[in-house]
């Protein structure tokens, strides 16, 4: 893999998300990126403000492990050729994988734009805590099992303090990722983040309320972090080189502290009580329609990069209420993902017109839909639905009558919610909570995939295609 990405020197970061290793790039047209996506056990590419290679849950922690002794390991020579590849026949297949990448460079032209690069920032603060957040909420929900059967009554104190204990102090963590993202120094991030859980804040009082710990959340820490990277650039060009070591990290924690306990907080917790109040306003009193545009439009919603601005909704949600009531709605566009790719390759199977073409799409789209049943939808988007036109359509259509189906029982007072942000499809299930039983709310939510395949999959088995062809 190190090779195809032109090499040691050529890499300038290493970093993981769920499904990605995620790669920065000196140089990205060394990158040999039609022989990487032909590895065995990559499902995909992505080409964005940082080089993304898709390798689903689990795989992806031990590749990127490997990757860095590999680099550490590796003489840092500077690589002036890539490799050459034996290009395959053309097929369908490839003429599709063409124009997705034609469609992924299209992409990263668009989302270079000011707002668009922030909102990525922005998701690169929270993206590293994804893995602590499905830690901790798989044992949350465990913890909740175990009280309601009430079994192992010893445990389950200690079980809660180590599911509870990394919300409690999330905003540390987000302060800490903001700065470092920004250009700051990120353990004064974490420093000023800090002054929002911190107990005693609950003694200050401005304009005549009192503060409460955690008050504006993740939320005040992304903004007190933000302020104290500020505070510190300035004080960085002013202060003289012998007294910066003393100035700057006092000034720093001072300004941006006070900032926080008497402006930043106070803002931060208006802005998360009302991002509650109007998700659950939204769900309850129009949950059928707010499901039906919801998981509708969430796959374009992702290939213009405006998904990233949820991330930070998400993260107010699961401190405020335990769990996210928007995420399982969003995984339905997933959903419909996997059931149109299902009807295209039922379709093919049945044309023989084009039996040697077709054998090649069917065989991508048999080893990708597995990944795409895990919520890993990337190698169906770019391989097969967004190429062909119509199928990414009906795609949205069934994305789109699975979040109907969530919302119809939200209207009726059936909250399903994740406990933390990264997994959907199947692998949501182990992270999903509720106001009404894990039962109903597990029923609930496979529900709505089963709406969501079958739709997809009707909706472009009948129009999807044009006749038996592939033409889009």
């Amino acid at each position: 893999m190190l090779p195809l990405l032109g090499g040691p020197a050529n890499i300038t970061s290493v970093a993981h998300c769920m499904t990605r290793l995620r790669v920065g790039l000196d140089d990205p047209a060394l990158v040999d990126d039609t022989a990487l996506r032909a590895l065995p056990g990559v499902l995909g590419t992505v080409a964005d403000d940082t080089y993304q290679i898709v390798l689903g849950p689990g795989v992806v922690t031990r590749v990127t492990e490997a990757f860095e002794t590999l680099l550490t390991e590796a003489p840092r020579t500077a690589t002036t050729t890539t490799p050459t590849t034996t290009a395959p026949p053309t097929t369908t297949a490839e003429e599709l994988a063409d124009r997705g990448d034609s469609l992924r460079t299209e992409r990263r032209r668009r989302n270079a734009t000011p707002a668009k690069t922030a909102l990525r920032r922005i998701a690169n603060v929270f993206v590293p805590l994804i893995p602590a957040l499905i830690g901790c909420g798989i044992l949350a929900g465990l913890n909740g099992l175990l009280l309601n059967a009430g079994w192992l009554p010893g445990v389950t104190p200690a079980l809660a303090a180590v599911a509870s204990a990394f919300m409690a102090l999330i905003a540390v963590f987000v302060g800490y990722n903001t700065a470092k993202e920004f250009g700051g120094t990120p353990i004064l991030g974490g420093a000023v983040a800090a002054v929002v859980v911190y107990p005693g804040v609950a003694n200050v009082t401005a304009f005549g309320v009192t503060l409460a710990p955690g008050q504006g959340g993740v939320l005040g820490a992304l903004a007190a972090a933000l302020l104290a990277t500020y505070v510190e650039k300035g004080c960085r060009g002013r202060v003289p080189a012998a007294l910066d070591v003393l100035v700057t990290p006092t000034v720093t924690v001072l300004v941006a502290g006070l900032a926080t306990l008497y402006g930043l907080m106070y803002a931060a917790g208006a802005v998360a009580a009302a991002i509650g109040t109007a998700a659950d306003w939204l769900l309850t009193t129009t949950g059928a329609l707010a499901g039906l545009v919801l998981g509708g439009l969430f796959l374009p919603l992702v290939m213009l990069g405006l998904h990233q601005a949820l991330i930070p909704i998400h993260a107010t949600l699961i401190e405020q209420q335990g769990y996210t009531v928007l995420l399982p709605i969003l995984a339905m566009a997933g959903a419909g993902q996997v059931g149109a790719a299902a009807a295209v390759y039922v379709r093919l199977r049945h044309d023989h017109s084009q039996r040697t073409t077709n054998r090649s799409l069917r065989t991508t789209i048999r080893s990708a839909l597995p990944a795409g049943l895990l919520g890993v939808g990337e190698p169906l988007i770019y391989g097969v639905s967004l190429p062909l036109g119509r199928p990414f359509l009906t795609a949205c259509a069934g994305g789109a009558a699975g979040g109907a189906f969530i919302g119809v029982f939200a209207m009726l007072g059936v909250k399903v919610g994740a406990t933390a942000i990264g997994p959907s499809g199947w692998a949501l299930f182990p992270l999903l909570a509720g106001n009404r039983g894990l039962g109903l709310t597990t029923a609930v939510y496979a529900g709505g995939l089963a709406t969501g395949y079958a739709a997809g999959f009707v909706a472009t088995y009948a129009f999807g295609l044009r006749h038996t062809t592939l033409d889009p």
